[in-house]
């Protein structure tokens, strides 16, 4: 007997509330099917219904949040309660797509128990689906969560959390051996059992090699269009920060331009009296305002 067929989840045009949540062997399907997989990061309610209604496969909770949410100069200093507390209201904005978080520094290096009990945390109170973490060398983490029934996302190439030791944020995979150590981490997860993989900022055509090795699905950001799928991050995407950002961003809106124009034109309402105007007030009856006055002055 045939397997039946994995139900798509996001049909093209299909509305929201006829879409199937998104399952891991869906994925697989899609990746023996040649059907791109969308990804994007998502840090907080807003963004999730943003992600939900455009019909995303996943939603990455990344550690990105640190810097784009939190404020922070890196991905390092951001702690496993405040990851958390992002990856919460994230599940509060879903319904359709498959939640992943990163499983931020400091939180899964030192054991196997370390990163089992982190990734637990995700999924009880983080509501995750599935976990990420960052690294070959990471391989056995990967397999010691996996074995505790908890689905893992691998990550390649630059991976930021350890950026200071690849020589910052720049692309990997540019010499020989170095393109065979990326190699090298994406056997190594795969082999560990992760469901999938992010290739991050390596030449496409290393990317396009290593796919002939790859059973899993491979994200890409950064990695060329042979890879099964693409990410990026919500606030580099949508424009909703300064700067043009790495080599691999596309912009598809100038969201924070509009959103300065917006808050200057209240500023400006304010400051010259336009604003309140009496639509945006309320009103009293005349006797029960009379009622009020006679009260006030008593």
């Amino acid at each position: 007997m045939s397997a039946s067929p994995v139900p798509t989840a996001v049909a093209p045009g299909a509305p929201p509330a006829e879409r199937l949540p998104v399952s891991l062997p869906e994925l697989a399907e899609k990746k023996r099917l040649g059907e791109p997989i969308v990804m994007v990061t998502a840090y907080d309610y807003p963004s999730a219904q943003v992600a939900e209604a455009a019909g995303v496969d996943l939603v990455l909770v990344g550690d990105s949040g640190a810097m784009t949410v939190l404020g922070y100069p890196s991905t390092v200093p951001v702690s496993v309660d405040e990851m958390l507390m992002l990856c919460a209201a994230t599940r509060r904005g879903l319904r359709t797509p498959l939640l992943v978080a990163d499983l931020p520094f400091g939180s899964y290096e030192a054991s196997s128990e370390q990163a089992v009990a982190t990734a637990q945390r995700f999924v009880k109170e983080g509501g995750a689906e599935a976990v990420k973490l960052e690294g070959g060398a990471m391989a056995e983490r990967a397999r010691a969560i996996v074995q505790a029934g908890i689905p893992v996302m691998g990550h390649v190439g630059l991976t930021p959390q350890t950026a200071t030791q690849l020589g910052g944020y720049r692309a990997q995979g540019r010499t020989g051996a170095r393109a065979h150590e990326v190699a090298c981490d994406a056997l190594a997860l795969q082999e560990a059992g992760c469901f999938a993989i992010v290739f991050e900022a390596i030449p496409a055509a290393v990317a396009h090699d290593l796919m002939e090795r790859m059973e899993i699905p491979v994200i890409g950001i950064g990695a060329g269009a042979a890879t099964d799928g693409q990410v990026l991050v919500f606030h580099d995407l949508l424009g909703i920060r300064e700067g043009v950002g790495a080599r691999f961003v596309k912009r598809y809106a100038d969201i924070q331009e509009e959103m300065v124009a917006g808050v200057r034109a209240f500023a400006d309402d304010v400051r010259t009296h336009r604003y309140p105007a009496p639509d945006h007030t309320y009103s009293i009856d005349p006797d029960e305002l009379q009622e009020f006055r006679a009260r006030l002055g008593s």
